[in-house]
Formats: C-alpha cells, sequence, structure tokens
C-alpha cells in the first residue's frame, strides 16, 4: 500500500510539472475602441459621413450670395409731390402716384444708410460735392444716403459724403412747393422740403451693391442730373464748362 500511494504522488507531481513548463499564452487586451458604446459609434460614423459629403457638395457648388431685405417704395414729400427718376435717368418730381417711375429700391447698406436705386431704370440716385443730385449706374460712396426718422413721422435722407464745412450741417433730398429738386446744401431738415413719406409696395430681396471707386475725371455716357432751375450740365456729377451761344 506504501508503494502505491508513493507512486500515485509522484505521477501527481510530474503532471503538475509538465503543466508549469507549458508556455501560457499572452492575455488579450481590450481595443481602446471598445470601451465606446453603440451610439457614440453610430454618431462618429454619421460625422464622418456628413464631412465627405460636405467636402464633394462644397466643390462642386458655389456660395450662395449675401441677401439684403429692403423694400420697394414711393417717396412721397410733405410738399405733395414723390420723386421721380425719368427713363433717361433725369430726377424730378410727379403728383402722379400711379407713376412706374417714381418706384425706388431702399437697398440697406449699413446701419441706417440706404442705397436709392431707380426701379425701373436700375439706376442709383447720388449727391455730388457742390449739392446737386445725380444719377449713376454704378455704386459709390456719393450714393450712400443716411435715413432718418424726423419728430413728425417723416424721413429724411443726407448725403453720408458731404455736409456744410463750418457747421457740420447735412445735406438733403429736397422738393421745393413748386415740385422741384433743390441742391442738398440748401436744403434745411426742419423744413418740410426734406421731409418724405415711405410708402412701401413690396418687401424684397436684393444683392449688396458692389462699391466701385469715384471716377477723377468725367467718363461716358454722361448720368443725368436732377432738374433745378439753377442746375448745371453735369456728367456724373461733376460740372462742365458752359458751352459759348451761337451768334
Amino acid at each position: 500500500m506504501a508503494a502505491l500511494a508513493s507512486t500515485l504522488i509522484r505521477q501527481k507531481r510530474a503532471v503538475k510539472d509538465d503543466q508549469a513548463n507549458r508556455p501560457v499564452a499572452n492575455k488579450r487586451r481590450p481595443c481602446p475602441k471598445s470601451n465606446k458604446s453603440l451610439c457614440q459609434k453610430q454618431i462618429l460614423v454619421l460625422i464622418s459621413k456628413v464631412r465627405l459629403c460636405g467636402g464633394r457638395k462644397g466643390r462642386n457648388e458655389k456660395r450662395p450670395d449675401p441677401q439684403l431685405k429692403g423694400i420697394v417704395t414711393r417717396l412721397y414729400s410733405q410738399h405733395g409731390y414723390y420723386l421721380q427718376m425719368q427713363p433717361d435717368g433725369t430726377m424730378d418730381s410727379t403728383r402722379d402716384e400711379n407713376s412706374s417711375f417714381s418706384q425706388f429700391n431702399l437697398i440697406p447698406v449699413g446701419l441706417r444708410i440706404v442705397a436709392i436705386q431707380g426701379a425701373k431704370t436700375g439706376l442709383y440716385l447720388a449727391m455730388n460735392s457742390e449739392g446737386y443730385l445725380y444719377t449713376s449706374e454704378n455704386f459709390t460712396p456719393e450714393c450712400k444716403f443716411k435715413e432718418s426718422v424726423f419728430e413728425n413721422y417723416y424721413v429724411t435722407y443726407s448725403s453720408m459724403l458731404y455736409r456744410q464745412t463750418q457747421s457740420g450741417r447735412c445735406w438733403y433730398i429736397g422738393i421745393n412747393r413748386d415740385g422741384q429738386i433743390m441742391k442738398g446744401n440748401r436744403v434745411k431738415k426742419n423744413k418740410g422740403a426734406a421731409h418724405f413719406l415711405p410708402k412701401v409696395i413690396e418687401v424684397a430681396m436684393y444683392k449688396e451693391p458692389s462699391l466701385h471707386e469715384l471716377p477723377s475725371e468725367p467718363v461716358s455716357p454722361p448720368c443725368k442730373t436732377a432738374k433745378t432751375s439753377d442746375s448745371p450740365s453735369l456728367k456724373n456729377g461733376r460740372k462742365e464748362a458752359p458751352k459759348a451761344e451761337a451768334s
């Protein structure tokens, strides 16, 4: 019995020693990504698809032009006239409230700053350095007007570029009692000539006008000036020398 017991003990020790000498396989390390939940994995896949689609679309499509919210309106003077832009670009006034040439696009180009564009002609209203109104095919600094609400709820439009040198008084768009367009430096903001009531026709979206520099010399074709009793001949808002009369 003692011999049998010793034999069994030796066999168990041999089995243990054999198992101890076997190479142990490396433990499997978890992947860092495996810690993320299924929802997080789906979000990552969705983001990668959106980036891929967005990159492809950006290459083929151009960004939309910026849109400005303005109005189509008629400017009704306190003296009973509508400001009007004739087909040739000449500025005058009319009492006809149904005139299609009295419609203007008021386009916001800054804080309380507007561009006034003829709805039919596409020309911009401008004021030159002598206070005369004229029309221009290009949008220039002379085409910017500050829009202000007066005490009587009428609106005034003053040049953003020019004013009185000494007093600093603004130059305004104005229509006198006879319906004539006035020089900006002769219009006072507290007089009815400078007061307009915008009669809104509709709200519209516009592209931002491209700002052009003022021409250093007159260019052709000439732009029309307003019909006033003392208006000289103008080209792009610049005065021309008077022509000699034939004898």
